[in-house]
């Protein structure tokens, strides 16, 4: 795990302060504030934990800003470790929330269904319809859950502009790691904030939630909106993991090659004969074994498989096998 760099001062009246990520292999993220005569606007917040709160105080403290002063948060999606603190934040401060306005509705979609469902039997149910076995589906008390993050104030569409004063940052709908996902570009500077969508070695998880939601294609959303970006004028991308780099174009292109060839992986997986989403799950090439992963490693590698053949049947080339239990697939 890569050590968590000390805030820096970017010039141009912006700063970065790394956000831990407790027992989390990206280990921060990275919170940039944004000079206004207003107060400082936040790109993101980082995670909902004791630890992080007092590094994002203590980080924006080490350039004389005051989290009592910060004007508004703009989260690039609705992720914990991306608008976990935001509600801390505006508690503090007043400040405002704002995020594309598709994220925020599954902010209040989220609220809502944990109200409804405390116990979040939706987990078991969407496993038992991939083909998980019986040990996979019982759902661990409080296993990786997360609380959902404060509900925005602002909402925010394509080509909006920021309530940044003095200053153009403007909201690049890229839908694909979230529904509403932005980047931000800061057209004064030349500078663009990627979030999750465009990272310098990493590709960011897309996946299908539940596995077969019908009438949405975030692997195909993500790759469009990798086009969408890449013809950006940006002198520096300044994402939310890793580390700043330039050449947006070149890595969005690499990043769209890499999901073309894993779109490749699970179509050798398939046949005339159906599989099961777990199965083909099991069967393609993973950063650690499949018999390694964790259980909640497991679950988000089929919901990323479940996004692939999402575009093999978009595509044509990949069909469902019938509609009953477990979620069957074969070559079209």
């Amino acid at each position: 795990m890569a050590a968590r760099p000390a805030p820096e001062d970017l010039g141009g009246g912006v700063w970065s302060v790394p956000v831990p990520i407790p027992g989390n292999p990206l280990n921060y993220t990275l919170v940039y504030a944004l000079e206004s005569p207003s107060g400082p606007v936040l790109v993101d917040a980082g995670w909902e934990h004791e630890e992080a709160w007092a590094v994002l105080k203590d980080g924006l403290a080490t350039f004389g800003m005051d989290i009592a002063d910060v004007h508004g948060v703009v989260v690039t999606h609705y992720h914990p470790d991306h608008a976990g603190l935001a509600g801390r934040v505006r508690a503090a401060s007043g400040a405002w929330i704002a995020m594309h306005g598709a994220d925020a509705a599954v902010v209040r979609m989220f609220h809502d269904a944990v109200r409804e469902d405390a116990d979040r039997s939706w987990e078991s149910a969407a496993l038992r319809r991939a083909g998980a076995p019986a040990d996979e589906v019982a759902v661990a008390s409080g296993e990786g859950r997360v609380d959902p993050p404060a509900v925005p104030d602002r909402e925010l569409a394509d080509g909006d502009l920021v309530d940044l004063p003095g200053r153009a940052l403007r909201a690049i709908h890229t839908p694909g790691h979230s529904p509403g996902h932005i980047c931000l570009h800061l057209e004064d500077t030349g500078r663009v904030f990627t979030g999750d969508h465009v990272l310098p070695r990493i590709t960011p998880h897309i996946g299908l939630y539940p596995y077969d939601l019908p009438g949405v294609d975030p692997l195909g959303d993500f790759l469009g909106s990798l086009g969408k970006v890449g013809g950006l004028p940006a002198d520096q991308v300044l994402p939310a993991h890793q580390y700043r780099f330039t050449g947006l174009s070149d890595r969005a292109a690499e990043i769209v090659a890499h999901h073309e060839e894993r779109i490749a992986e699970v179509l050798d997986l398939l046949s005339g004969r159906p599989v099961s989403l777990w199965d083909l799950t099991a069967g393609l090439t993973w950063r650690h074994p499949w018999a390694e992963m964790t259980r909640q490693a497991r679950r988000m590698a089929a919901g990323e498989a479940a996004a692939h053949l999402r575009v093999l049947e978009r595509r044509g080339i990949a069909r469902r096998a019938g509609d009953g239990e477990p979620l069957r697939f074969v070559v079209a």
